[in-house]
């Protein structure tokens, strides 16, 4: 079967500086993950493939740049206000329209587009700013991509709103709207750093599915459940995955 491929397109500026290339996520599987020992006397999340499959699945998007963070906190005017900001260079000298990085005017979603969202407490009754990002991309014909933060590898600190786009039609960057843990941080004040992981992308073709509810008998169950209880480790890997293959 013949790869699909997924393009991801940004101007030759910054193209050029070959920084921050986005990647095949299973090259950011996270160390606490690869230390654990999955054996017949332990059995931990390591022997998970669906959990390994989250984690491997599709593309990443890495911070393109150091962006910091002060969430919060009074503004001039004594208001609960979010603060951004970037190197000085990107402020005063990105053209906004070839490499998308210009954060002098952050783009930003009011609190009243997600009214009744759990995100609006969560991100302290504050906008929701974008992170720019200077990829545009594009997959074959009939196939769309699913933007999440990284699966099971999420930064504790701030997440990325998940959507779906039509990347074999949309012509565009796509900007990702974030939501500041203030569960965990009511105040926070911190950068996240130039590489950090951020957006996973899992492309998938576009199907029309129809539900449909049935019941089966205990008699099934045990007969299907039989040979699971013959080997201790691997069932799941040797008898139902299906390997994927992401390039």
């Amino acid at each position: 079967m013949l790869n699909k491929k997924i393009e991801f397109i940004a101007h030759e500026d910054y193209f050029n500086l070959k920084e921050d290339y986005p990647t095949p996520i299973k090259l950011n599987i996270p160390e606490w993950f690869k230390k654990l020992n999955h054996n017949y006397n332990t059995h931990t999340v390591k022997g998970c493939i669906p959990f390994l499959d989250s984690l491997t699945s599709g593309y990443v998007l890495y911070m393109p740049i150091d962006f910091q963070i002060t969430h919060n906190i009074n503004n001039e005017k004594e208001i609960k206000d979010t603060f951004f900001k970037v190197g000085d260079f990107f402020q005063e000298h990105v053209n906004y329209s070839q490499i998308n990085l210009n954060t002098m005017k952050p783009e930003v979603h009011p609190i009243f587009q997600l009214e009744g969202s759990p995100y609006v407490e969560k991100n302290k009754n504050l906008p929701f700013y974008k992170i720019l990002n200077p990829w545009i991309i594009k997959t074959p014909p009939g196939y769309s991509c699913l933007f999440v933060p990284p699966l099971n590898n999420t930064d504790d600190r701030f997440s990325i709103i998940p959507a779906i786009v039509d990347t074999d039609t949309f012509p565009r960057h796509i900007n990702f709207p974030i939501v500041i843990n203030g569960d965990k941080y009511p105040i926070l004040e911190t950068v996240i750093k130039k590489s950090t992981p951020y957006v996973q992308i899992i492309p998938f073709k576009r199907d029309s599915w129809k539900m449909d509810i049935k019941k089966t008998t205990s008699k099934k169950i045990r007969k299907e459940g039989w040979s699971w209880g013959l080997t201790m480790l691997n069932v799941y890997k040797n008898k139902i995955w299906s390997k994927k293959s992401w390039r």
